[in-house]
């Protein structure tokens, strides 16, 4: 009996839901509800994994190709704290390294420090000032050269590849194409909060 009653409340609340609004349209209510604000980062982790083994070949220069992973990473940790950020840094850096058939826990371990270090820079009230602005970029790529240069330790550590002249060709140059493709979400932010 209890157990109908519940269910004919919940029928009513979903029912309601839907009638009232357009499922996920409503950029505010999502935001503004922690588990589908938390599902929808799980999505476009998964989305941006899947783009980065099969769409991000294709705009590379010269084999260098941009980390759009870490840049949703450092996003994540400056919209909602340290901590998030570091979860979402090492759930979607462990997926890609399942997906890229990449040395396991190299992508992790490297978002999670850098999604520590853009945690620095979160504000609580003033998540979207720090996003729209030029600091953003200036973040970005304190996190990716931070980034680059763990990966690739870990990436070329058993190998007899100079370090150096490896790090200053490809996690140099990626770290500077990540900080370019930054500036869209940048430019997208401050003319939505203008």
């Amino acid at each position: 009996m209890i157990l109908a009653i519940y269910q004919t409340q919940l029928q009513a609340i979903v029912v309601d839901f839907f009638r009232t609004r357009t499922p996920f349209a409503d950029h505010d209510a999502i935001m503004n509800n922690p588990v589908l604000r938390y599902i929808a980062y799980a999505i476009t982790a998964l989305l941006l994994v899947v783009a980065s083994a099969v769409l991000v070949p294709f705009i590379a220069i010269e084999d260098i190709v941009p980390d759009l992973v870490l840049l949703w990473a450092i996003w994540v940790a400056l919209q909602e704290g340290q901590m998030i950020g570091m979860i979402a840094g090492f759930g979607s850096g462990l997926l890609l390294d399942v997906v890229l058939f990449d040395v396991l826990g190299s992508n992790a371990l490297a978002k999670v420090i850098a999604a520590f270090i853009a945690g620095y820079f979160y504000l609580e009230t003033r998540e979207q000032e720090m996003i729209g602005s030029m600091r953003f970029p200036l973040i970005v790529a304190l996190c990716a050269l931070t980034h680059n240069f763990v990966y690739y330790f870990f990436y070329l550590r058993p190998t007899e590849i100079d370090f150096v002249r490896f790090f200053l060709r490809y996690g140099l140059w990626s770290a500077i194409y990540t900080v370019v493709l930054s500036l869209i979400p940048m430019l997208v932010t401050s003319r939505r909060y203008d």
